[in-house]
């Protein structure tokens, strides 16, 4: 049968990494290419504890229905956390509890954005962002990054230029998929533009508990007095991804349209999971299990780093991360990623393709995302090495 699909699904494609994740049951297969965070990091203990004492006190609150904004007492822990952790919450913000981070973009995206809208992001920037804006039919536009964040000039000229320019995607603290973080002067002007054109800013922020070295930056919504700023984040990366849930805080106006196209979307978010979380925020020493995430992680990207400044020839360039999942590479033009990547598939080794993260499906970016959380000491070595003799193959 020939099936006729929407307009709206007609420019979306697989998520390279999902695709990817498809190989990963072969054991041989070194993964470089996932975004999960690292089994190690699981409370798995507190978790148990946690599930039968909701089971023993409430099984069928946990069991029931639930409101669509979520959970009230998660809510009010995540607004009080939020608040005093990073300075998102004001007084005329609320929060509202996602599946996931990811419901947090598509929500967003449907709310502010009509078909034809231009959202306009980092390039490279997250993928399951780029399919929730083009599933609403919105036109993506990349903007270059600097070493410290989107170059500002560059994206005022995209706004200038985009056609119907709405709303502006943006992940300042160690960016998916390069690493990077923006400086506090280029959010202040991210911002500052925002204003100036009338756009709304979706600052995405899964990894902001993850710093591991370095000064800690405020998110672009603490500087937000006019409920300009939607921040969305997650509880994936510090205890659980398999759990999918999140969290929007924003203006409440808008809370109150995203709540609607959420009803739409999955009635409320997983309310066992929910009460879940709230543990963990009030009957737990949440900051000291980050703080063994950070040190783990402090020491897997620090191996890898190693690895790579010992056994990569000069002309390959990647980024040095202070915190989050990922370590980005450039490699020099002489070089082609895609016969490299081919190859490290052969071989048993996974990354994931720079185009997957263009704006542009016709563009090409010389590069490759790789993660550290993931991969044990050994696979890093192992994988590290490689990729080193891949590229210096194909360099002679």
């Amino acid at each position: 049968m020939d099936f006729v699909f929407s307009d709206n699904t007609a420019p979306l494609k697989p998520s390279a990494i999902r695709e990817i994740f498809k190989s990963l049951t072969d054991p041989e297969v070194i993964s470089f290419a996932a975004g999960n965070p690292s089994p190690e990091s699981f409370p798995v203990a507190d978790m148990n504890r946690f599930a039968d004492a909701i089971f023993d006190e409430c099984p069928s609150t946990a069991l029931q229905y639930g409101i669509t904004e979520g959970y009230t007492p998660l809510r009010e822990a995540v607004r009080i956390r939020a608040g005093s952790r990073f300075g998102v919450c004001k007084d005329n913000d609320t929060v509202i509890i996602t599946s996931g981070g990811q419901q947090g973009i598509d929500l967003t995206a449907k709310v502010f954005c009509n078909k034809g809208d231009t959202v306009i992001c980092e390039e490279p920037t997250f993928i399951g962002a780029l399919n929730a804006f083009r599933a609403h039919g919105c036109i993506t536009a990349g903007v270059p990054m600097d070493e410290d964040g989107i170059n500002t000039d560059a994206l005022e000229f995209a706004i200038k230029t985009a056609v119907n320019p709405k709303l502006i995607y943006l992940i300042p603290t160690f960016q998916n998929p390069t690493g990077r973080t923006m400086s506090a002067e280029k959010r202040e002007r991210c911002l500052q533009l925002a204003k100036k054109y009338g756009l709304m800013i979706l600052e995405d922020d899964p990894y902001g508990e993850l710093r591991f070295s370095g000064s800690e930056i405020p998110p672009i919504k603490s500087m937000d007095a006019e409920g300009r700023v939607v921040y969305c984040s997650s509880f994936s990366k510090i205890l659980s991804s398999g759990m999918r849930v999140g969290y929007v805080i924003c203006d409440g106006k808008a809370a109150s349209k995203i709540s609607v196209c959420k009803q739409v979307n999955d009635v409320h978010t997983n309310l066992f999971f929910q009460m879940v979380c709230h543990k963990f925020l009030t009957e737990f020493d949440l900051d000291s299990h980050i703080k063994k995430i950070r040190e783990l992680y402090r020491r897997k990207s620090a191996l890898m780093l190693a690895q790579l400044d010992e056994k990569l020839p000069r002309s390959v360039r990647y980024t040095r991360p202070d915190g989050g999942l990922f370590i980005w590479a450039d490699l020099p033009e002489e070089l082609d990623s895609d016969a490299i990547i081919k190859e490290l598939v052969r071989r048993k080794l996974a990354v994931v393709p720079g185009d997957t993260f263009i704006c542009d499906n016709g563009s090409h970016l010389n590069g490759f995302r790789m993660n550290y959380s993931t991969p044990s000491d050994e696979q890093i070595i192992k994988g590290v090495g490689i990729l080193a003799n891949v590229i210096k193959e194909r360099s002679l």
